[in-house]
């Protein structure tokens, strides 16, 4: 396979695959930790996103940890979306008994135009039905329109445990708290709905990681035995501290305060290319996984595009090789079966 640039520099790094991931359901190869597989979303690339199917998917397929996006609704009970604009991920633009709840808001600074989770109370959103977020680029997945109902982070939680005794092993949730600053602006906090669940649920460090893009969400979730998980941007920075960029977030001196309350951190996959990000990571005493793995060729790097069309797969199994030999402890993916391939390989 004729390698370019981008590649190169990945497959230049070498090492063993993998790193030691204490306190999580890692596997074991040959003696060593693997990198654990993170179905983003559940299996987004083959069902709609956050849908019981997707996620179902995804651990059938061997994920390690399922992803739920959480936004509240307007009763303060934790749902499990993309985004609190529902109009790209369910049919309400299509359900004229809604019709009047279109607006505008002002979200994170900037304006948005759509349905908002936070206006529905649970029994409205449990009457409208998931769709595919990128019909252009997923085609395939629209023949699942119209089947799920949105999900709340509990039922979530219940399917974990659930597909764990099916499967014989522990998958863990990786919740995000979406637009914290903004929710918590507006009366419906994540925070104390999320820890909540988490005591509830009895949740320890093996079936729960919080994961978040903004500090101040993480250092709320402090003192309940689970990982907390750094999301990190390519541009800006979190919104909650306007004063930091995520460049300055990925310095060695950034990843030091970020390792005085996270275990992780989760950069763009194209953060790691060329730079001392990863090592330094490990250095700091984090652990890292980059996201976000897709198949299809407008994700992939142009040396990996196989056939014409922006939709068309490209060598997914080269990119998640790549990673892994460059020794990341995790992968994010909208294709957890096509990473545990290419892990077992």
């Amino acid at each position: 396979m004729q390698l370019g640039r981008r590649s190169l520099l990945l497959a230049a790094a070498g090492g063993a695959v993998g790193a030691a991931v204490p306190g999580t359901a890692a596997g074991e190869a040959g003696g060593r930790r693997v990198p654990l597989v993170i179905g983003h979303r559940g299996a987004a690339g083959w069902r709609p996103e956050h849908t019981a199917s997707s996620y179902t998917y995804a651990v059938q397929t061997g994920a390690d940890w399922i992803e739920p996006d959480l936004v509240p609704t307007k009763d303060h009970v934790l749902v499990v979306r993309h985004e609190n604009e529902i109009s790209q991920t369910t049919d309400v633009a299509r359900r004229q008994e809604f019709a009047d709840r279109r607006t505008t808001k002002t979200v994170d600074g900037r304006p948005v135009t759509g349905w908002f989770t936070e206006d529905f109370t649970l029994a409205e959103l449990k009457t409208l039905r998931a769709v595919e977020r990128l019909p252009l680029v997923r085609n395939r997945n629209t023949v699942f329109d119209g089947r799920e109902e949105v999900l709340t982070f509990q039922e979530v939680v219940d399917l974990a445990r659930k597909l764990s005794a099916a499967h014989g092993r522990t998958v863990a949730v990786f919740p995000e708290t979406k637009h914290p600053t903004y929710f918590r602006s507006i009366g419906l906090p994540l925070e104390p709905k999320l820890a909540a669940a988490i005591r509830r649920n009895r949740l320890g460090p093996r079936e729960c990681v919080v994961q978040s893009f903004e500090p101040t969400s993480l250092k709320r979730m402090t003192g309940l035995g689970v990982p907390l998980w750094q999301a990190l941007g390519t541009t800006g920075g979190p919104y909650d501290v306007p004063s930091v960029t995520y460049r300055d977030m990925m310095t060695p001196a950034g990843l030091t305060r970020i390792a005085r309350y996270a275990d992780w951190i989760g950069p763009d996959k194209s953060s790691l290319v060329g730079t001392s990000l990863l090592a330094d990571a490990h250095a700091s005493g984090l652990r890292v996984g980059p996201y976000t793995f897709r198949a299809e060729n407008q994700f992939l790097p142009a040396d990996l595009r196989r056939g014409s069309g922006p939709a068309d797969f490209g060598d997914a199994f080269a990119e998640c090789a790549l990673y892994y030999r460059l020794g990341v402890d995790a992968v994010v993916t909208d294709f957890p079966d096509l990473a545990v391939l290419a892990r077992r390989d």
